[in-house]
């Protein structure tokens, strides 16, 4: 598994911010969608795409555009939401499907209760967004589900990292061909018994829509 952790102040600026727990939730969703932008960027620096002729008001000339299929977004539900606007701002033309896991809060299981998915992902260019990627059993359950659908080429992109997440993610994801990409913010100190990151945000999901 490659990891990316863009070293920009923006990044830690935003950040920080989302951390701070006087953060309230419209101005949590803000930051949440740009700082998903500024990971995009990076997320996307091997996009696919191909020649494309155009006329300029000067001179014919080629340039390029995404190669079809169109890359696929897929947030898994419900804070990774919270980072889809950010992401689809850098590539509008992207389609998007949804993954629904959910973490029991006693056993830390993950359960997979909704899937809006293309059936067959061969060829597609697929980016994965979670906020937070803590035991790393959500993102890792997400990834191999696309594997299964065909899925050849998968970024996952979270906003912070706990070490043993990334470890977990390295570990299942051994031996997958070509590698999967992880794009973080950050990677923190460490998990503590109720399996959140520290120092973290807290649950992402909570603060980016309230309790439910």
């Amino acid at each position: 598994m490659r990891v990316v952790k863009p070293d920009h102040p923006l990044i830690a600026h935003k950040l920080t911010y989302l951390r701070d727990k006087r953060t309230d939730s419209p101005t949590f969703r803000r930051l949440a969608e740009e700082l998903m932008t500024l990971l995009a960027y990076e997320a996307t620096r091997d996009v696919r795409v191909e020649p494309f002729a155009i006329e300029t008001p000067v001179a014919p000339t080629t340039g390029i555009k995404l190669s079809n299929p169109k890359p696929l977004v897929v947030p898994i539900l419900r804070a990774g939401l919270g980072m889809l606007e950010g992401m689809v701002r850098l590539l509008p033309s992207a389609e998007v499907g949804f993954l629904g896991m959910q973490r029991d809060e006693a056993t830390l299981a993950i359960t997979t209760y909704a899937n809006r998915l293309p059936s067959d992902l061969s060829g597609r260019q697929v980016y994965v967004l979670d906020p937070m990627l803590a035991t790393g059993g959500s993102m890792s359950d997400a990834i191999h589900f696309l594997i299964e659908r065909g899925a050849d080429d998968i970024t996952a992109v979270c906003l912070l990292a706990a070490p043993e997440g990334v470890a977990r993610l390295e570990k299942n994801l051994a031996e997958v061909s070509p590698p999967v990409t992880l794009v973080v913010g950050a990677i923190d100190e460490k998990l503590n018994a109720n399996g959140y990151i520290v120092p973290g945000l807290g649950d992402a999901g909570d603060r980016l829509y309230g309790l439910v």
